[in-house]
């Protein structure tokens, strides 16, 4: 059953009526997580834009530091051990693909922030670092019933060029496929997002279509997400993190 939405002055309350995240898949009971199950349904994690300077870093044995600007989804609600947070579980499956690699990961994640707060901080939580690569993570606290798409992308692609002007590699990171992002107006946002790395000729992490598929293949809708039916759970941080890493590493061989 799929989960129920109510809205409550211009707010969207999930209700969670059911116990969709305790239904197992058959790959579970054969042991598999969401997590594995996402990442085994997504398969491949293309970027569709290569990382010079992080390829360039790994390829001389130099430490290559990594900067996760963003805003919850960054910072890992409601993870109690920050080795299950995203950047984290990135760093942990890189050093698993490249072992010979020296990592640094700065998780420079504010709960809450938007585009325009997260690019506020550009100067002192993402630059002072001198990153390498910076992973952007954005569109899901920026309310964009009076703003049009055109508008939300010239302020990404303005946040792009600022990073590129630093000699640093870009990854931007969409939404995420939960519930409560569902009853935005989240598909204005993603084709802000998509529009800006593609004019700006930069990598793209899909983490909505890559939880999106996970759940169309019969992973169960809220196994990826939290219960306030607006955060990652978990297994979700977990695919998306190690996602992530293989599409770092492919964009770099």
């Amino acid at each position: 059953m799929k989960p129920k939405f109510r809205i409550i002055e211009g707010c969207v309350a999930v209700m969670l009526l059911t116990a969709p995240i305790a239904m197992p898949l058959a790959a579970h009971a054969q042991g598999a997580t969401a997590a594995e199950t996402c990442l085994a349904v997504a398969k491949n994690f293309p970027l569709g834009a290569k990382l010079p300077r992080t390829a360039s870093v790994l390829r001389s044995n130099q430490p290559l530091t990594i900067v996760a600007i963003g805003s919850s989804s960054t910072v890992g609600l409601w993870m109690t051990d920050q080795a299950k947070t995203y950047p984290e579980v990135m760093k942990s499956e890189l050093l698993r693909l490249i072992p010979n690699a020296r990592i640094t990961i700065v998780n420079s994640g504010r709960s809450g922030d938007t585009i325009p707060g997260n690019m506020a901080r550009f100067e002192t939580d993402v630059f002072a670092h001198k990153p390498d690569l910076v992973v952007w993570q954005m569109g899901g606290n920026d309310f964009t019933w009076l703003e049009s798409g055109e508008s939300l992308q010239s302020k990404i692609v303005t946040g792009i060029r600022a990073i590129k002007a630093q000699g640093a590699d870009v990854v931007l990171m969409d939404q995420q496929f939960t519930p409560m992002i569902l009853a935005t107006q989240y598909a204005k946002m993603q084709g802000a997002i998509a529009a800006a790395a593609q004019q700006e000729d930069v990598a793209y992490f899909r983490r909505f279509d890559v939880m999106h598929k996970a759940v169309d293949s019969g992973v169960p809708f809220l196994a990826l997400s939290s219960l306030d039916g607006l955060h990652m759970s978990e297994d979700g941080y977990n695919c998306v993190g190690r996602g992530l890493a293989r599409g770092i590493v492919a964009a770099v061989r």
